[in-house]
């Protein structure tokens, strides 16, 4: 009696679960069990997107999501991370969806094509992906046949139609019934899924959600860090102008100032401020941020060291300006094949503006900003009058041989005090700390040059 009063429960609950369009096995699985991670890319593709993309991808493996969402509403950007984000969509063990919820041109295409399902708001496109440079031009053709071969491989992976791929890209693939003769393919939510490249035209996330089957499962959205943040910022082109202008402005106070420490620190501070975000970003790498040490070291040699103004200096400069403009951009050991064309240009020509922009405001400010409060009391104030035996000049050769000591910090050049005379000098080992002793083997311009009387 038990054992039939068992066995019609059961068909009572498998016709339950019929009506309701549940498989009686189904009807037994826990389906909020299901987790899906969500993110978005609603910005130009480039190092901030890729960088979302792969602490989400990071995130989404330790939480052990079953689907990775992904919202995509942009016009394009830079080739080789979309290639990155794409080729990690890729290689994700774990279900991809992209919802096109406006545009996915350019970059977005071939990132949506390596997701497993595509969906598509009503009135989306997608498409349009030829490459251009700076002023909205097509990029010469070794870009564009890197872009084809690139759409026509995402596509072929997915299972989805490789010409209408390379279409996005190539105005010379012919689709009469998708587009004009000479042009660029772009696909309405409407095309897409009528040629079966998306799965279907929604309203919304919850429409997706119920088509796959996820009504139930759990969400967990990612969350944008404040480094994120503040990495953002610190890589904006605005602000890396700036930055450079503070390295700059602080290089020149510090070593036209001796004894000042202030500038240095500022120096410094910015160019952490500049190359750290772009290192983790993936633009600086350690070669490019070893020619910027190595320019300063140079220049420092040249102003310190060398007499002149020669090869060490011009060397200097030119690596301390190609350190800033590399490390922009992305490339692979001064390849830049995938680097959008003129981005190199742009970089630098940021960076000459900047550097030049940074030399105008020193020589505008620097005499104001030497003579404020504040800055007096981070430097040495130690004034230059005559009543306390200072001279400019020296008049005569009598001087040479005789003893002194230095008043300030030799680097190379300062301040010395010989028979109760102060006197511009300029140190010919290079360096003579304050209250080192002196002699002097020459004048010339006005300028006595000394040695360490301790010095061979």
């Amino acid at each position: 009696m038990k054992s039939l009063v068992v066995r019609k429960l059961l068909l009572l609950l498998m016709a339950i679960s019929w009506v309701v369009g549940l498989s009686p096995e189904s009807a037994f699985a826990q389906e909020d069990t299901t987790r899906v991670y969500r993110f978005s890319i609603r910005e130009d593709i480039g190092a901030a997107s890729w960088r979302t993309t792969q602490q989400a991808f990071k995130l989404a493996k330790e939480a052990k999501a079953d689907v990775i969402f992904i919202e995509m509403n942009t016009f394009g950007g830079l080739v080789n991370f979309a290639d990155s984000i794409r080729s990690a969509i890729l290689a994700s063990p774990v279900k991809t969806i992209i919802y096109i919820d406006h545009n996915a041109a350019s970059a977005g295409a071939l990132i949506s094509l390596a997701a497993d399902r595509i969906y598509m708001a009503r009135g989306a496109s997608i498409g349009a992906a030829s490459v251009v440079d700076g002023t909205g031009q097509a990029a010469p053709e070794k870009y564009q046949s890197y872009m084809r071969a690139l759409m026509r491989a995402t596509a072929e992976a997915k299972g989805r139609d490789s010409k209408v791929a390379e279409a996005f890209v190539d105005a010379d693939v012919d689709l009469p019934e998708l587009k004009e003769e000479g042009k660029l393919l772009s696909l309405t939510s409407k095309e897409a899924v009528r040629i079966q490249l998306a799965n279907a035209e929604v309203t919304g996330m919850e429409e997706i959600f119920k088509l796959e089957g996820l009504s139930r499962a759990t969400v967990q959205n990612h969350q944008t860090t404040w480094v994120d943040k503040v990495i953002g910022f610190l890589t904006n082109p605005a602000v890396q102008g700036f930055l450079i202008v503070l390295i700059m402005a602080g290089i020149y106070f510090e070593l036209s100032s001796p004894g000042i420490g202030f500038p240095l620190v500022v120096a410094v501070v910015s160019g952490l401020l500049y190359f750290v975000p772009l290192y983790l970003e993936g633009f600086a790498a350690n070669w490019e941020i070893l020619i910027f040490i190595v320019g300063v070291i140079l220049l420092m040699l040249e102003i310190f060291v060398i007499p002149g103004f020669g090869i060490a200096g011009i060397s200097g400069i030119a690596l301390i300006i190609c350190s800033f403009a590399f490390s922009m951009v992305p490339n692979d050991l001064f390849d830049f094949s995938l680097t959008e064309p003129n981005l190199l240009f742009r970089s630098f020509m940021l960076v000459i503006v900047s550097i030049v922009g940074a030399i105008v405001l020193s020589v505008i400010f620097g005499k104001s900003m030497l003579n404020s409060r504040v800055f007096k009391r981070l430097v040495l104030a130690d004034e230059q009058n005559s009543s306390q035996g200072y001279v400019s000049s020296v008049v005569d050769s009598s001087m040479i041989g005789k003893a002194g000591i230095a008043k300030t910090d030799l680097r190379p050049s300062g301040k010395v005090e010989i028979d109760g005379k102060w006197y511009d000098a300029v140190a010919l080992g290079g360096y003579v700390g304050k209250g080192t002793t002196v002699m002097v083997e020459k004048h010339e311009n006005y300028n006595l040059f000394v040695r360490s009387k301790f010095e061979g």
